[in-house]
């Protein structure tokens, strides 16, 4: 890296027209009193808020308190997924959960990031897809651009930053427990 990284030139790119700045404004007031809250609102209005602001979401999604989605209208959620407290959708990009996946307490899947070796450090985004049954254990970071396969399990404390294997569980220290959980 022979470059130095100057933020003086870094250019924003998220909001380039009025009309999706004033959205994701009125998003932060409703996410802030729905959903970044201790108050146990129902599933069906925080689901419902979700829809209107573009998700898509199945059936009997649980929402726990203190979730924080940057942009729902990015995001593809299907049916019987679990969300849990403090869990971190920072989904600049497209983020599509499959069906029966747990995504466990303080958890984050994070699109984004910066291309550091250049001096105007630009923002790059990749979608991220965890199909379905999976289990994003308590704490664990998905990246962009990563896949998780069917029922795989990514855990506590983990990072997946590269595709995993559907039926294999990920520990923390990166190494693989099984290649043959049940099918």
């Amino acid at each position: 890296m022979s470059q130095k990284v100057e933020l003086n030139s870094f250019r924003h790119v998220l909001f380039q027209n009025y009309k999706l700045k004033v959205k994701y404004l009125i998003w932060l007031l409703i996410s802030n009193i729905f959903f970044l809250t201790n108050i146990p609102y129902s599933n069906i209005l925080k689901v419902s808020l979700l829809k209107l602001f573009g998700a898509k979401i199945g059936v009997k999604c649980i929402i726990k308190p203190w979730v924080k989605i940057k942009f729902p209208w990015e995001l593809e959620i299907g049916n019987f997924v679990w969300l849990g407290e403090e869990v971190w959708l920072d989904n600049i990009s497209k983020i599509t959960i499959g069906s029966n996946v747990c995504i466990s307490q303080g958890a984050l899947l994070i699109t984004g990031n910066h291309r550091y070796d250049l001096t105007d450090f630009p923002l790059i985004s990749k979608p991220i897809k965890i199909e379905d049954g999976v289990w994003i254990c308590a704490k664990a970071i998905v990246t962009g651009g990563v896949n998780v396969g069917t029922h795989a399990v990514l855990g506590m404390n983990s990072i997946a930053s590269k595709d995993l294997l559907a039926y294999t569980i990920y520990n923390s220290d990166g190494s693989i427990k099984d290649r043959n959980i049940t099918k």
